[in-house]
């Protein structure tokens, strides 16, 4: 793949958590470029509609990322029936805020199991394919990936679980010819991140964030980054471009932030939140 617009044309691409948000919004854009797109996920009706609306001839799956014999299943029957992968998306992603000290381990747990486990059974699943194709895998990290923030802890752990298993992937196959990227996104205008805004301990969280942290992004424009990254082949994408910026002084985030909140932020009594957004409320109560 090249700079070509042209590029993904035919292809087939995987995108995980391809319900709603940025996953819906990647296979929009994947298949406008001409990509058959294969769209995983937990909300099967809602996944139905999108494949319906896009422009190629793309297929859904239910499935539970979480769950290995699941996952090369359906890796077999987009084999079968798309061709071999030569893009993945590694999207599917929950969160849950509020204070550690008393959380709900299962809803805890479910967190780093979806967003950290879930990618590294998603690359295992369709490695095969992207082998074959010397492919692109883009694994979805966030800002919580490289400054931890309070309160939400298994959120900012699990992705920054994602950013260091992309970086071991990346190394370990470019002699096989296969890419592999981590996109950075700061707050996108999902509707994960408008329930969150309907939490008091978040919508707080966001408050007490630096403007230009705070901002919510449109899902459109962040797709139309990610895609382009594809194309691209790029190791890293910032969306916006000023994350970039941020890997330069993340050694001195943890310092900062735990000065800042203890005279601000937690002051406050806050409860959890459980898994946010119709995304979360999918993937509560599934076995692991």
């Amino acid at each position: 793949m090249g700079t070509d617009r042209q590029v993904l044309r035919g292809r087939t691409a995987v995108v995980t958590g391809a319900a709603r948000g940025v996953g819906a919004a990647v296979a929009r854009r994947l298949a406008e470029r001409g990509a058959h797109v294969a769209l995983l996920g937990l909300e099967e009706a809602v996944l139905a509609d999108v494949a319906a609306g896009l422009p190629t001839p793309s297929q859904y799956w239910h499935v539970d990322v979480t769950d290995d014999a699941a996952m090369d299943a359906v890796s077999a029957a987009v084999r079968h029936s798309m061709g071999p992968a030569s893009i993945v998306v590694a999207n599917a992603g929950v969160a849950e805020g509020g204070p550690f000290a008393g959380s709900d381990p299962v809803t805890w747990r479910r967190v780093i199991e979806v967003n950290l486990v879930g990618s590294s059974i998603t690359a295992r699943a369709f490695l095969p394919d992207l082998f074959d194709t010397r492919g692109y895998y883009l694994q979805i990290a966030s800002l919580a990936s490289m400054g931890a923030a309070p309160l939400m802890s298994a959120y900012c752990a699990s992705k920054a679980g994602v950013e260091s298993f992309a970086h071991s992937l990346r190394a370990e196959l470019a002699p096989r010819g296969v890419g592999v990227g981590a996109a950075y996104l700061n707050w996108t205008d999902t509707d994960m991140i408008r329930d969150a805004d309907q939490h008091a301990v978040l919508r707080e969280l966001r408050a007490h964030m630096p403007p230009p942290a705070r901002k919510v992004y449109p899902v459109g424009q962040v797709a139309e980054a990610l895609v382009r990254a594809v194309e691209r082949r790029a190791p890293t994408v910032y969306v916006p471009g000023w994350l970039r910026n941020v890997q330069a002084v993340r050694a001195l985030l943890p310092g900062v932030v735990t000065r800042y909140t203890r005279r601000t932020l937690m002051n406050s009594e806050f409860s959890a939140t459980g898994l946010l957004g119709s995304g979360g409320r999918a993937a509560t109560g599934r076995n692991t």
